[in-house]
């Protein structure tokens, strides 16, 4: 079984997509990594060697920024835009959108579920 940064990769997938399943690692840096541990990409990690996955552990842990450091990091960013007062920190407190999108509409993601008061005190008051 592979286990790299305390995460289990998944025995049946292709190492590209195994390693996605560390948080902080895409496609892309996926490729990167298994190309300068000079690991086939279309291998299964099930069919990855102890020499191989040790390989990939130690060019990971090179680099750095993975898992629980990573997110550390941006929960430190997000608390320091709050703190200085920014817009986005705003956006973030309040949560909301925080990039510029629209939310007269959509938005039901970060906003959470509608909230049907107005149609609830008309059903309310039909009642009585």
């Amino acid at each position: 079984m592979a286990r790299i940064a305390g995460v289990d990769l998944p025995q049946a997938k292709r190492a590209e997509i195994g390693l996605t399943y560390i948080y902080g690692i895409g496609r892309a840096r996926s490729l990167s990594i298994l190309y300068r541990a000079s690991v086939d990409p279309n291998k299964k990690v099930k069919d990855l060697t102890d020499e191989e996955v040790t390989r990939i552990r130690q060019i990971i842990e090179e680099e750095g920024n993975i898992e629980g450091d990573l997110r550390k990091e941006i929960a430190l960013n997000i608390r320091r835009l709050i703190e200085v007062g920014s817009y986005r920190g705003l956006r973030h407190r309040r949560n909301l959108p925080v990039r510029g999108q629209r939310t007269h509409t959509n938005a039901r993601t970060r906003k959470g579920p509608r909230r049907g008061t107005i149609a609830n005190k008309k059903k309310a008051t039909a009642k009585t």
